[in-house]
């Protein structure tokens, strides 16, 4: 199930709140700032920190 595109538009890292990037293979919300990856499940963003896992040293650099 794919999230919304409008809420994709609003969406903000509640870390750093800076814009998001959207991993539509791995069905995730990728902040570069905070280096999370914050999951989507069900076509919905799940926007807590403690939630979210830390990207790899090879992803931080992945543009």
């Amino acid at each position: 199930m794919e999230p919304d595109p409008r809420l994709l538009e609003i969406l903000v890292c509640p870390v750093t709140k800076t814009t998001l990037i959207y991993d539509r293979e791995r069905q995730e919300l990728i902040s570069r700032q905070a280096n999370l990856a914050y999951p989507i499940r069900k076509g919905i963003p799940i926007m807590l920190p403690d939630e979210a896992r830390p990207l790899t040293e090879s992803e931080q650099y992945r543009r």
